[in-house]
């Protein structure tokens, strides 16, 4: 493990992470704020799903450096008395849950047909890049509204899970296209190069070639895409659960976390909608710039 990193420290990846300020603040906040996710039960201040701990007297308290702020409750409680730091890193974690997971099968759906269409042509990519075309023609955020409104409708005395199944396929079918067409751009050029055309002429299946040459020459840009479509599929969660058709209220995302603060704006309570709007924000800034990083990094061309 300590050589890897070490041999990985020493690459050009490496030395360009190390010498871009951006990158390495941009990797300190994702890993701080993945860190407070996966850990929340232990470095949470407060269990904010404990109702035997809920003081309703602590209800709408400001951070800590207003006036009638406590130092119990650093950024302050939301209706309930829930301790909003707390709330954050629990929120956080389901956020961070569902962009993963959704950004993951989409990775897998949209670089196997991808790759399918690339290498085979004929119909086969005619049919897959129309099926892309239509899906293009909607707008994302609508075909994930529409999904998630139908499965809810469909489902609506449902199971946590089976809710968040829901939601994860709404963000996977509308994520996969931008994959799939990368992968294949990439393919159509890898297929026509000497390495493949000397696998085809020694016997080797399009299968094993597609696997175990294609792939993973054209697994560069996927990785890109793939850490900036992580902040666009935690966003779209956000929105969908803002909207009322994302994560169940029992289980509160940073999009409904936002959507409970959104009543409380008016009224003065500016912290219960503010912070998880700041935290949703450091993931996505965070995420995007270290995409845009590793784009620049695995770009022979920039070196």
């Amino acid at each position: 493990m300590k050589a890897a990193l070490a041999r990985w420290f020493d690459s050009d990846v490496g030395h360009s992470f190390r010498t871009s300020p951006v990158a390495m603040a941009a990797a300190a906040v994702a890993f701080l704020c993945v860190f407070c996710a996966v850990f929340a039960p232990w470095v949470a201040p407060h269990n904010p799903f404990d109702i035997s701990t809920l003081v309703l007297g602590d209800a709408q308290l400001p951070p800590a450096w207003i006036e009638r702020g406590s130092a119990k409750y650093l950024l302050g409680t939301d209706d309930q008395g829930r301790d909003i730091l707390s709330v954050l890193m629990f929120g956080a974690r389901i956020s961070l849950v569902v962009g993963i997971v959704s950004v993951l099968l989409s990775m897998l759906i949209g670089v196997a047909l991808g790759l399918l269409a690339g290498f085979m042509g004929g119909w086969v990519d005619t049919f897959l890049m129309r099926l892309c075309d239509v899906m293009l023609s909607f707008p994302a955020i609508l075909v994930a509204l529409m999904i998630a409104g139908v499965g809810r409708a469909l489902f609506p005395n449902a199971a946590n899970t089976v809710a968040f199944g829901v939601l994860i396929l709404a963000i996977t079918l509308t994520g996969w296209v931008q994959y799939a067409r990368t992968v294949r751009g990439s393919t159509l050029v890898e297929r026509n190069k000497e390495y493949v055309q000397a696998a085809r002429v020694t016997g080797v299946s399009k299968r094993r070639i597609m696997s175990g040459h294609v792939l993973p020459n054209v697994m560069g840009p996927v990785l890109v895409l793939a850490t900036i479509q992580v902040a666009t599929a935690i966003i779209t969660e956000a929105t969908l659960s803002y909207l009322g058709v994302g994560v169940p209220i029992t289980q509160p995302s940073l999009g409904t976390l936002i959507r409970n603060g959104n009543d409380f704006l008016m009224s003065g309570e500016w912290w219960i909608a503010l912070f998880p709007g700041l935290m949703l924000v450091l993931i996505a800034l965070s995420v995007n710039l270290l995409g845009d990083w590793l784009r620049d990094a695995i770009n022979p061309r920039l070196r």
